[in-house]
């Protein structure tokens, strides 16, 4: 009787430690979903343009002022060359327009130039309205999370891409990850506000290429969930290695969640001037 009261004396009492185990956890220390971090919100501005438009150059100046104020990893600019004003590459020239920009601009119904669209929301937009229009989108979150990778390889002249997506807010996206490859630094004629022809002009943000497609691949991401996607481009022999990079968005119909910008990592040496 005596040893059957020990045995029961030792049962509550380990049931009583444990009860009090429990209860001094703090709730600091309590394993609980941790919603991931949410990126900053970037700015994706399609600037269709083209080196015979006179009054381009204007538009690159509020994109230039708009990276000045608020970064160029924020403020990510594309320069569609197409249509009317645009310029095709020829023996005898350097034309920046492709048949891609070409798409793009039938696709959404650009009558003049300059002309672009902001986050593929609110239509096109004269370049005068642009500041107002990232001053908005700039308060609204993103609504999921882009890491872009790039690795260059200087033998195949080639550039491997890994995307992660994270779903960042209380919904699910489901859109298309689009993904563009982009040259700065490139000397073509531009014509000049003033009617004159500017040989040393120096054009930035060129669009070159569609890593996977016009319209990119379907991808659906759920909150604190992720995505992978790999993608490989060879670059165009024209094109400098080291002035090339990749521009990674994910877009719906209601317009773009987020939008990344990522050099291929390409080192300058003395024949990438």
């Amino acid at each position: 009787m005596k040893h059957s009261s020990y045995i029961i004396l030792s049962v509550l009492t380990l049931a009583m430690l444990l009860v009090s185990s429990c209860s001094d956890i703090s709730e600091s220390e309590r394993l609980e979903y941790v919603k991931p971090e949410v990126q900053g919100r970037n700015i994706l501005i399609e600037d269709f343009t083209g080196q015979n438009c006179v009054n381009c150059p204007k538009a690159t100046a509020v994109i230039e002022q708009l990276q000045q104020q608020y970064g160029a990893d924020t403020i990510i600019a594309v320069a569609i060359h197409s249509g009317y004003f645009g310029v095709h590459n020829s023996p005898t020239q350097v034309g920046l327009a492709t048949d891609l920009g070409d798409t793009y601009y039938n696709h959404w119904g650009i009558e003049s130039q300059p002309n672009g669209i902001i986050d593929r929301s609110d239509g096109i937009m004269p370049y005068d309205w642009w500041t107002n229009k990232v001053t908005y989108d700039l308060e609204q979150k993103a609504q999921v999370n882009i890491d872009l990778t790039n690795s260059y390889d200087a033998a195949t002249n080639s550039v491997s891409m890994l995307v992660q997506l994270v779903g960042s807010d209380s919904t699910t996206v489901s859109g298309r990850l689009q993904l563009w490859a982009v040259e700065d630094s490139i000397h073509a004629y531009q014509l000049m506000p003033d009617g004159s022809r500017n040989d040393a002009y120096i054009h930035n943000h060129v669009l070159r290429a569609a890593v996977n497609g016009t319209w990119g691949d379907e991808v659906t991401v759920a909150p604190g969930q992720s995505e992978t996607k790999s993608y490989k481009l060879t670059l165009d022999s024209s094109w400098n290695p080291a002035h090339v990079a990749i521009v990674a968005f994910v877009y719906d119909d209601n317009g773009v969640k987020q939008v990344v910008r990522r050099s291929i990592g390409a080192r300058q040496t003395a024949n990438n001037e």
